[in-house]
């Protein structure tokens, strides 16, 4: 009897006999004392499967595997696999007590399958609580986040953080509406224009699983033709994924499915919903009331059922990369989902990314593009203006705009908006032979040759070896220079030229989706360009080498995914449509702009990647941190044989103030970086290397130098 019980007792003693005989029947007639849900010390277990199988929110890779739990018998009928729960974690093996484990502190997780014994010979610790019985992680759902932890060396409980949004009780508590029935089939509409695209539209409503990637036509129809793609997947009685790159991008196909399809069909899932519309929406695809979603990245984990099709467009766009541990990409997470849903699947843009020519080159997907006469009919007229003509040119040396582009401006300007791109100011140049412009790279590696200062070595930026002697392999030429020339002041000068038109801006701090049809010059900034009523009447793509001139593998064809991005929002050529952009015009992502062929060139960037060992077709892991820390961690990494280690070099410091990039080290602080390139089909041994690497140095407690930073398939790698 504890004192305060004895106090009570002592202040009964003067009750009346009444009373007394009162208190003795109500004890009587008391259930047996609970539980502290806490310890659930002394209380039952459930009669069957006892063991609950639960996977703790550590997201640490040493402890990425499953722990076995105890189910008391009031938890029984909730406690149900893909539940919520709460479990005392980190309790010592000398606390038991009744059998039980205690201790340690409460931490979320997730209940995976119930057991009837567990293979742990000690005692067990109880559930200490089921936070919802709402079942939020299917059987599917967790294959697939266990196939993106191995496929990027993360943590099970880091994906299912970026899988399973955080919960909201109201939205839990309100029920979703009922399943609408399936659509009638679409008609191909605008999907006409391509060779195959009503054979792709009739496969999907009849219940196959078509894998297409897919050269949209310049224009605003994108949006419609994959609202006609999700409906022709729907009307088979399946679902449909869509994942765009931004809020805009979902805001178009959102309002395409609604004129097509009516309310209550799709579900939008992107962060500015708010956490709670944002967790009912999800509820409800969760729950099978819609089986079509429309987001950005973090609808790729969307538990759509009977999954049918998944769409990502733009897969080139940086914004499907995300940026939280394990930094999956969206396009490798959906190509997981339909190898493991069988569904069909579409990848789109108006470029073409080396990765989607691989899907093609290997057969896995077939290519659905339009006739090109169907391209000359929708792209408008390209014309270049390279370093020949600026050096001819008196206007553009005096006011660093060449005359043709001010000639275009003029004319677009009396028949509507003209759009002008200029690139972020800021990256790194890389050098390249001054004669034919070729990249100049390493003979060891290929990797991009760099120089800090006008007298410094050239050294190569990804093994770290100076080169002395270099010569262009294509030209023989022996004289390098750097890649950035280009306008500067550009809306300072278009404003002072054109003092009567009103001058909007685009970029990071204010992003404009749309504008009138009107005469106006709208500045943009990469990726950020409005959408104009009836398309622009002309653009220019201005300071061409401060983009093709990044070190970076992909700056060939992120350059011209931006080019095409912008001129695919002018006009066609037969309306006047025309686009002007300053840079070199012997470079081929220059020629793949003039000719419209994104495909083609594409399919060139693959060729001399396979050649060189690059990546997609080999695979490579960057491993970052202080110079210490990554060679104890390359000294106790056990790498496939075939691995081939490239560096460590230093990483430019990071200026205090600026943005951090992702693997770049924070402000102040020296880093080094070290590449791991393996060849085709050993992906997955390298990943498991890396992960069990990691794993073993979280054990010890960071291991020398502290921590390391693992990317798998990292976007930049120079």
């Amino acid at each position: 009897m504890s004192s305060e019980n004895g106090r009570m007792g002592g202040g009964a003693e003067g009750a009346p006999p009444e009373q007394l005989a009162l208190i003795r029947e109500s004890v009587r007639k008391a259930k047996e004392p609970r539980a502290k849900p806490r310890t659930w010390r002394g209380a039952a277990l459930a009669e069957k499967l006892p063991v609950a199988r639960v996977l703790v929110d550590k997201g640490v890779l040493h402890l990425d595997r499953y722990f076995d739990y105890a189910v008391p018998a009031e938890l029984d009928a909730d406690a149900q696999p893909g539940v919520r729960v709460r479990v005392r974690f980190g309790a010592g093996r000398h606390r038991v007590r009744d059998g039980r484990r205690e201790g340690g502190g409460l931490i979320d997780g997730f209940l995976v399958e119930r057991l009837a014994e567990s293979d742990y010979s000690g005692p067990l610790a109880a559930l200490a609580q089921v936070v919802s019985p709402e079942r939020v992680l299917s059987e599917e759902l967790l294959g697939l986040a266990r196939a993106v932890a191995d496929r990027y060396a993360g943590s099970l409980a880091d994906v299912l953080q970026l899988a399973v949004p955080p919960r909201n009780a109201r939205a839990e508590q309100r029920p979703s509406p009922p399943p609408l029935p399936p659509p009638d089939a679409p008609q191909p509409g605008s999907w006409e224009r391509y060779e195959r695209g009503p054979a792709f539209l009739e496969s999907l409503a009849t219940g196959g699983v078509p894998r297409a990637v897919w050269q949209a036509l310049p224009g605003p129809q994108w949006s419609e033709e994959l609202a006609r793609a999700v409906i022709a997947t729907l009307a088979s009685g399946r679902g449909a994924l869509v994942v765009l790159p931004d809020g805009r991008a979902v805001a178009r196909v959102d309002a395409a499915l609604t004129e097509l399809l009516g309310e209550g069909r799709h579900a939008v899932l992107t962060a500015d919903a708010g956490p709670e519309k944002r967790y009912a929406q999800w509820l409800a695809v969760r729950r099978g009331a819609v089986r079509a979603v429309v987001g950005t990245r973090a609808a790729m984990f969307a538990p759509v059922q009977n999954l049918g099709l998944v769409a990502l467009w733009d897969d080139g766009d940086d914004s499907h990369s995300e940026q939280h541990a394990p930094q999956p990409h969206a396009r490798e997470v959906l190509l997981l989902r339909a190898a493991q849903d069988r569904c069909g699947f579409l990848l789109g843009s108006w470029s073409c990314t080396v990765e989607a020519a691989q899907l093609v080159e290997t057969g896995w997907a077939r290519p659905l593009v339009a006739g090109r006469e169907q391209v000359r009919a929708a792209a408008p007229l390209v014309r270049t203006v390279g370093d020949g003509d600026l050096a001819r040119d008196e206007a553009a040396r005096a006011a660093r705009l060449p005359t043709l582009a001010w000639q275009v401006v003029r004319d677009g300007l009396r028949h509507g908006p003209v759009l002008v791109q200029v690139p972020r100011r800021g990256y790194v140049p890389r050098m390249a032979c001054a004669q034919c412009r070729a990249p100049a790279r390493c003979r060891h590696c290929s990797g991009p040759l760099e120089a800090q200062g006008s007298e410094a070595a050239l050294r190569c930026g990804w093994c770290g070896r100076e080169e002395g002697a270099w010569h262009c392999p294509e030209c023989g030429a022996f004289r390098l220079r750097a890649q950035v020339v280009g306008a500067r002041r550009t809306a300072e000068e278009l404003g002072r030229a054109f003092p009567a038109v009103p001058v909007r801006t685009s970029g990071r701090e204010h992003v404009l989706d749309t504008v009138p049809g009107a005469p106006a010059l709208v500045v943009s900034t990469p990726g950020a360009e409005p959408v104009a009523e009836g398309g622009y009447a002309a653009a220019l793509l201005l300071d061409g080498w401060a983009m093709l001139g990044r070190p970076d593998l992909r700056a060939g064809e992120d350059a011209l995914r931006r080019w095409i991005g912008a001129a695919s929002l002018v006009r066609p050529q037969a309306a006047g449509g025309t686009v002007v952009v300053v840079a070199e015009p012997t470079l081929r992502p220059v020629q793949a702009l003039v000719r419209w062929d994104p495909v083609g060139h594409a399919v060139r960037e693959l060729a001399e990647r396979a050649e060189l060992g690059f990546p997609p077709v080999s695979r490579m892991a960057a491993v970052s941190g202080p110079a210490e820390a990554v060679a104890d961690f390359l000294r106790g990494v056990d790498l496939p044989p075939e691995a081939e280690v490239l560096g460590p070099v230093p990483l430019p410091v990071t200026a205090a103030g600026r943005p951090r990039r992702p693997g770049a080290p924070p402000p102040g602080e020296h880093w080094e970086r070290a590449l791991i390139r393996v060849p085709p089909g050993r992906g997955s041994a390298l990943a498991g290397a890396l992960k069990a690497a990691q794993a073993a140095r979280m054990a010890r407690g960071g291991g020398a130098g502290g921590a390391v930073w693992v990317r798998i398939d990292p976007p930049d790698i120079g």
